[in-house]
């Protein structure tokens, strides 16, 4: 018979305050949440004196780059690495090869999954077939398997084909995820269209080109009744946009990355790991996403954690390949740059970072007697420096390279299984 397992000495969010609660997880299940239990015979104990116990964290936005770019990432360092950012459900993003547009090519990525994964690893179907937004998918075949659809990387430029794309997908009850950019609108750009990118010669992504496209699909599913989530927003004009939309009662969330809430263009640097799409926008921007997160506007925080080798991303802004990692520096970014810092509390990050998407899509797990033991145990009195060398991930292009963060995570539990412990 396996052992039970009791935490003690730790605090929790409950009723809006840190509170000392012990936790029993008995067959992956959380079995019992009391002020003081006392061990017995078959259980294992762990101290969490000191520390703050948190529902296990959930991002709805990583690449993990399998099938078909596995010199990037895989399933098993990418999931690694999450467990050790703290997160107990990852969503991956389809720009993959093949990708999972058919239930055969999903299927490839749920078997590496199956095999591969420390934990829950839910994959996001394509919205069109191989990302070209033209021909639609069978959403009704792949829905049951799929966190929702997305083309993540590119937007859905044709209208009609989103229109279309929003029906079929609505009557799943998934939700679109969609990334927003008119292609139209970039003029190969590949930073913020702001005062850095021209006093430092390089070319710039114009804010039009992200907020047109939330404006227009936020119009589209108001007329299909098609949850809309948005990805990776960046613009004060999409804050805006989202905030009036839900106001009317459009079905409508999104997210934000913490790199977008820490950092602007004033910050950057003629290096690879400064380059993610979309781009780092104004500190205007930034300000009105960090009024976003506080407000309620933006529903959570997602890493869009986009691994790449160190050639891709060793070329300078210019050449280097979009994305930066984010994984293992998500909960301690946010924490010390909002929470730390006063613009949210700290249960509001609690909701943004694993209540939220938990909610959103539809899962079960994290700090509820009786529901699957999901949980990650932080040390927030703990300052670490961001060192890449150090990640389990694959990638080491972060923005946040050098910096000295609080909150280091010391277990995660997944379905009741110790998955990272420092």
């Amino acid at each position: 018979m396996e052992s039970k397992l009791l935490i003690f000495g730790a605090k929790m969010w409950l009723g809006g305050a840190l509170v000392k609660r012990d936790v029993v997880i008995s067959d992956g299940k959380v079995e019992r949440i009391a002020e003081r239990i006392d061990a017995t015979d078959d259980m294992v104990e762990m101290d969490g004196r000191g520390k703050i116990l948190l529902p296990g964290l959930v991002d709805m936005h990583v690449h993990l780059r399998e099938p078909g770019y596995s010199y990037k990432e895989t399933i098993l360092s990418g999931s690694r690495a999450a467990a050790a950012g703290g997160f107990t459900t990852v969503c991956t993003m389809p720009n993959l090869n093949p990708a999972p547009d058919t239930v055969e090519n999903l299927q490839a990525q749920l078997d590496i999954i199956e095999r591969d994964a420390v934990i829950e690893v839910l994959p996001y179907a394509t919205i069109t077939t191989a990302r070209k937004g033209e021909e639609l998918v069978d959403y009704a075949a792949l829905a049951p398997r799929v966190a929702g659809f997305s083309d993540d990387g590119t937007g859905v430029q044709s209208a009609k084909v989103m229109e279309e794309a929003m029906k079929g997908v609505a009557a799943t009850g998934k939700m679109v995820a969609a990334h927003c950019e008119v292609e139209s609108l970039l003029n190969g750009g590949y930073i913020h269209d702001g005062e850095w990118c021209r006093a430092h010669g390089h070319k710039g992504i114009c804010s039009e080109s992200e907020w047109a496209e939330v404006e227009r699909d936020i119009e589209i599913a108001e007329r299909t009744g098609c949850h809309l989530h948005v990805c990776h927003i960046s613009t004060k004009e999409s804050v805006a946009l989202i905030r009036e939309a839900k106001k009317r009662g459009v079905k409508v969330s999104c997210e934000t990355a913490p790199h977008y809430l820490a950092m602007c263009d004033e910050d950057l640097r003629d290096e690879g790991r400064f380059k993610m799409n979309p781009p780092l926008r104004s500190r205007a921007d930034m300000e009105a996403l960090r009024k976003g997160l506080a407000d309620g506007t933006i529903d959570v925080i997602a890493t869009d954690h986009a691994p790449h080798s160190a050639e891709e991303k060793g070329r300078g802004l210019a050449g280097s390949a979009m994305g930066v990692v984010g994984i293992e520096t998500s909960l301690a970014a946010t924490y010390t740059f909002m929470v730390a810092s006063g613009v949210i509390d700290f249960g509001r990050m609690v909701e943004v970072m694993a209540d939220a998407p938990r909610r959103l899509l539809g899962l079960k797990g994290g700090l509820i007697e009786g529901e699957r033991a999901d949980m990650t145990l932080v040390d927030f009195e703990k300052e670490f420096s961001v060192c890449p060398e150090e990640f389990l991930s694959c990638g080491r292009a972060t923005p946040f390279e050098g910096m000295r963060l609080h909150g280091e995570v010391v277990c995660t539990i997944a379905g009741g299984k110790v998955v990272y412990e420092r």
